[in-house]
């Protein structure tokens, strides 16, 4: 799989100056925490999960979880997880796993990335089990409410299944208990989080943050016209995590992004935070105008606001949100020129460069770690043409 593979080769082309590369399931898992992208949640009740899951790889999408826990009601988690395993032998049965078997390299896809998320541990052994060997379809599991002691009987139950399975599974814990939300157990709490994941490093891919249930605790919610960084309560506690588990001296992991929560509201209250100017660049006023008609001008702002501080891909809960999130994670030409500039060899020592842009510093020691986040992320998402832009990407991933 690629990102961007849903889209002509021709068009990529055009788009790119270096395109995305290929990963798999088994790529490393430094790869594939990045990689995530957009993952799209869905229940694990729909009747035809396998359909959804192979129409929505044919859109873009890389990575999904499907849910047993908060999506579906408590009554219905044994015939979810029923489902879940013929869904299962569905995908195994029409996997594409050679690309000479479509009619068009281009349009042959295999599933996503696909993790089962959970309510206990005992799950995790269970469905193992009763998935037997279409097991091979399946990347991990996303672990709720986390934190040292539930994340303890997690792990252990992860280890025992890929012992049982023989497969590598990865971990992808949920950052969302009150604990680590309020204030007087917040440290503690995290401390215990970063001990446990320390000691399970190789089988976490991802640390996720449930921004529904913090904001939750409050009896808060945001609008669409607000991001989770414009709710300080929520803002605090994603700065903590960062400060602890994101950290670039080889102790962190990969945070993603908190969900967008999408609806429509009766009427606007405030002006749209989508700047007209790059969409009459890109002669592209009609999708500036369905993005806000779609409340997903405050997706991109979020977007843009979990790079800055230092969270990367994004929990989904619409097929809409998915082309966004991927087509903001494409480095531009200008970031990878000064990537490339601070990491050359030559500057080893430090210093200070002018940027082949001319227009800011580059300081060798301190944005050396940033260089190299973003040239992990280049692997993935490719590098854009010069005078290519987001509304560019946009476009050409929509149309698909």
């Amino acid at each position: 799989m690629r990102h961007f593979g849903h889209i002509p080769s021709a068009t990529r082309a055009g788009l790119f100056h270096r395109e995305p590369a290929d990963f798999t399931a088994d790529s490393p898992a430094r790869t594939l925490a990045v990689a995530l992208g957009a993952t799209l949640y869905s229940p694990a009740t729909r009747p035809r999960l396998a359909d959804d899951v192979r129409k929505q790889a044919a859109r873009g999408v890389v990575s999904m979880v499907l849910c047993l826990e908060d999506s579906i009601s408590d009554g219905e988690v044994e015939a979810g997880e029923a489902n879940l395993v013929r869904q299962f032998a569905d995908l195994a049965a029409g996997t594409v796993t050679d690309a000479d078997t479509a009619t068009d390299a281009d349009t042959a896809t295999d599933v996503p990335l696909l993790f089962i998320r959970v309510r206990e541990p005992r799950q995790i052994t269970d469905l193992v089990t009763r998935l037997g060997d279409t097991v091979r379809l399946l990347s991990g599991f996303v672990l709720p409410k986390f934190d040292e002691t539930r994340g303890r009987a997690f792990l252990e139950a992860l280890t025992q299944a890929e012992r049982t399975s023989g497969r590598r599974l990865f971990a992808m814990p949920v950052l969302e208990s009150p604990e680590l939300l309020h204030l007087e157990t917040r440290a503690e709490t995290l401390a215990g989080i970063a001990s446990i994941t320390d000691k399970y490093r190789d089988r976490v891919l991802a640390l996720r943050l449930g921004v529904t249930d913090f904001c939750s605790a409050y009896g808060l919610r945001r609008s669409p016209d607000m991001t989770a960084y414009d709710v300080k309560i929520v803002a605090n506690v994603i700065a903590d995590v960062v400060n602890v588990l994101g950290r670039s001296d080889g102790t962190g992991f990969t945070v993603t992004g908190p969900v967008w929560e999408y609806f429509r509201p009766g009427e606007r209250m405030f002006k749209p935070q989508l700047r007209r100017s790059p969409f009459l660049e890109g002669r592209a006023e009609d999708l500036r105008t369905a993005l806000i008609e779609h409340d997903l001008d405050g997706l991109l702002r979020e977007i843009e606001l979990d790079r800055a501080n230092g969270l990367l891909g994004k929990t989904c809960i619409h097929p809409t949100h998915v082309v966004p999130v991927h087509a903001l994670s494409v480095v531009s030409h200008e970031e990878w020129s000064d990537a490339q500039d601070i990491l050359r060899p030559e500057q080893g020592g430090g210093g200070v460069l002018r940027s082949a842009y001319t227009n800011k510093m580059n300081e060798v020691k301190p944005h050396r770690a940033w260089a190299e986040r973003t040239l992990q992320r280049a692997e993935v998402f490719g590098v854009a043409k010069e005078d290519v832009g987001f509304v560019d990407l946009l476009t050409a991933g929509l149309a698909g």
